[in-house]
């Protein structure tokens, strides 16, 4: 598969777990929309580092991705707020792996984050193509 090819479909399955988790929104699954909107956070931010750089790291650390973008870009729009990147990151464990359950407010936090990301990214994108 070409650099394009999955650059693409990182980009595809980002809006697809954004649709999935607002769809768990609609039906008040408030562990999942979480757990879903750190999974598309995590592949918009994979997405854009294969597009700069023919790679991306292998980690599940929304934190690390922020940071490894910003030393490809030095972006300061990539020094993004470490608290909410942490409550994030920890939906896509928690969901997984513990007893912890979240909250409506916490799902629309997590959705709002995610949407956030998806912005930046496209900026950046949008960076790139009016060079």
């Amino acid at each position: 598969m070409k650099s394009k090819e999955k650059v693409d479909l990182f980009f595809e399955r980002a809006e697809n777990f954004l649709k999935g988790a607002q769809e768990r929104f609609q039906d008040s699954d408030w562990d999942l929309t979480c757990f879903m909107a750190e999974q598309s956070a995590q592949l918009y931010l994979k997405a854009i580092i294969l597009e700069k750089t023919g790679d991306f790291p292998k980690t599940h650390s929304i934190k690390e991705l922020f940071s490894t973008l910003y030393n490809i870009t030095k972006n300061e729009r990539f020094k993004y707020n470490r608290q909410k990147l942490r409550f994030l990151e920890a939906a896509y464990f928690n969901a997984r792996y513990f007893t912890i359950s979240y909250d409506e407010k916490d799902a629309e936090d997590a959705l709002k984050i995610v949407n956030e990301v998806k912005k930046l990214v496209g900026s950046i994108r949008s960076d790139k193509k009016k060079k």
